[in-house]
């Protein structure tokens, strides 16, 4: 089993409440990892947890801390979180490089899979900010200039593009429905695992000594519903297999 270290998956809202001429506001925290958490964790993966909040400050920004883990889950946080740590962005000061330190921990034999979300690839409006990263190069996926996202409102269905590979191959059956992704491109010698609308859903390829991979549309609500994420029996199956490719040895 891996050790795998997921970042992100996790949000602030704040409300107002208007009531006659007075109003009020409020917040709340949601971390969304619950289902992506449960099957690996069900499975036998060890999961460290990193909500998005925490990764400006306890992003690993060394090989050392790095070599703690045997997979790197990024989803739904953006470039600006992992590099822009307060040091660097409240006091000025020079500091790690940190989405450079993951690129070579991956060139010399870890495992990266990035999970699709509003601040995942492109993202909403742009703000993920990978594709102007080191990101871009590790990848499997070519990434959007613009916002990447593909709201499907009335669902997708994933197309198996090879189902002799061992990420699927234990997987049968039609796939629940999906309700959105990031559109990205398929790389030249990067392998298509499955897709949807024509776009990759899961791609892979190997990153000098290491591996990465891509799911391109969610690992929980909103567009991966109950329906995918929490009533589908091959979800824990499915994410298990990804981990599993990307940490061989294992």
């Amino acid at each position: 089993m891996s050790r795998v270290l997921i970042a992100g998956e996790s949000w602030i809202t704040q409300s107002t409440h208007i009531k006659g001429v007075d109003s009020f506001t409020m917040n709340s925290y949601v971390e969304g990892v619950g289902p992506l958490r449960d099957a690996l964790e069900g499975v036998g993966h060890t999961v460290t947890y990193l909500p998005g909040h925490l990764v400006p400050t306890m992003f690993p920004g060394t090989a050392d801390e790095l070599a703690a883990y045997d997979v790197v889950v990024l989803s739904d946080i953006g470039a600006n979180s992992i590099q822009l740590a307060p040091s660097v962005f409240d006091k000025f000061q020079r500091g790690s490089d940190r989405l450079g330190v993951l690129a070579g921990w991956v060139a010399n034999g870890g495992g990266l899979l990035m999970v699709g979300g509003y601040l995942s690839f492109t993202g909403f409006e742009g703000k993920a900010a990978f594709r102007q990263t080191i990101m871009a190069e590790i990848l499997p996926v070519e990434m959007l200039a613009d916002d990447d996202r593909m709201e499907r409102p009335a669902g997708v269905v994933a197309t198996i593009n090879n189902p002799e590979h061992a990420i699927v191959a234990s997987i049968a059956g039609e796939w629940p429905h999906l309700l959105g992704y990031n559109k990205t491109v398929l790389k030249p010698g990067s392998e298509l695992v499955a897709s949807v609308d024509n776009d990759p859903l899961i791609a892979v390829h190997n990153y000098g000594a290491g591996r990465s991979a891509v799911f391109t549309s969610d690992c929980s609500p909103h567009w991966a519903p109950p329906e995918f994420c929490e009533q589908w029996d091959d979800y824990p199956a499915l994410f298990n297999n990804l981990i599993t490719w990307l940490n061989p040895g294992k």
